[in-house]
């Protein structure tokens, strides 16, 4: 089955943001007894996301079925990671919210991006406001509008796009390793999604474009990786996402699930 960005806008944001702990025990939980067998009771009954109520465990398993779980050679790579750093976890988990959500897609990778070129590189709540309304004019009330403005500027806070919460507020670019970058890599070679591996809203949400992207790509031993001119040169070396991972991260010794590091 082809695996696919979301284009169909929804409101998921609106009860469920980035949730980056929550996503890691979904990822550690999931490992233990399959995607299959979760149910919100289950993970309810045994705390999987600590004193959540059911109301809320049901809503972050809409969520992350919709985050991780459609990807799945993706959520098995999650699942297994050894010692994922808490930097890495974030931008992951950035990456997989931008996959399931097309507006917050839109406002990180786009919005947020040319914001970046302007004079002051911040943004303001009235215009994040203004700029939901013309995602889909006549589709959203204002208050709805104000709801969605607050969600995408305290997700993109969590996800270090922001760094405050108080207007005008400061816009970053946070760190991407090479491994987090691999990983973005294959797993959008197994993916349909708009534009192109050099030229996408996952990378230019994280400041990855241009001659930017192109040292790093040149960095990475995954990947062959010239350009000379007009010429590219582009190879994978490996097969896959699972045989990249197989190969360089479930390999090593004393590997642990889920990213059981701090």
């Amino acid at each position: 089955m082809t695996q696919a960005e979301t284009t169909q806008v929804h409101t998921r944001l609106l009860k469920c943001s980035l949730e980056v702990e929550d996503a890691r025990a979904y990822w550690q939980r999931t490992a233990a007894v399959g995607v299959d067998e979760v149910t919100p009771a289950r993970a309810f009954d045994e705390y999987w996301f600590g004193a959540r109520s059911l109301d809320t465990v049901k809503i972050l398993l809409v969520n992350f079925r919709a985050r991780f779980a459609e990807y799945p050679a993706a959520l098995a790579v999650l699942q297994r990671w050894p010692a994922m750093d808490p930097q890495t976890r974030r931008v992951l988990c950035h990456w997989h919210l931008q996959l399931s959500d097309p507006l917050y897609r839109e406002f990180t990778g786009a919005y947020l991006v040319e914001r970046h070129t302007q004079i002051w590189s911040q943004v303001r709540r009235d215009g994040v406001i203004a700029w939901v309304g013309q995602q889909g004019p006549g589709r959203w009330t204002m208050s709805t509008r104000i709801q969605f403005a607050s969600k995408l500027l305290s997700t993109a806070l969590a996800a270090g796009l922001v760094t405050s919460n108080r207007d005008p507020r400061p816009l970053a670019f946070p760190t991407v390793g090479d491994e987090a970058l691999t990983y973005m890599l294959y797993l959008l070679r197994q993916v349909e999604f708009a534009g192109t591996i050099l030229d996408n809203r996952y990378f230019a949400s994280v400041g990855l474009q241009g001659p930017a992207l192109d040292a790093r790509l040149r960095a990475l031993d995954s990947l062959r990786f010239r350009r000379q001119g007009d010429l590219l040169e582009f190879g994978w070396r490996h097969h896959d996402l699972t045989a990249w991972a197989a190969e360089r991260l479930l390999s090593e010794p004393g590997a642990r699930l889920g990213g059981a590091s701090s």
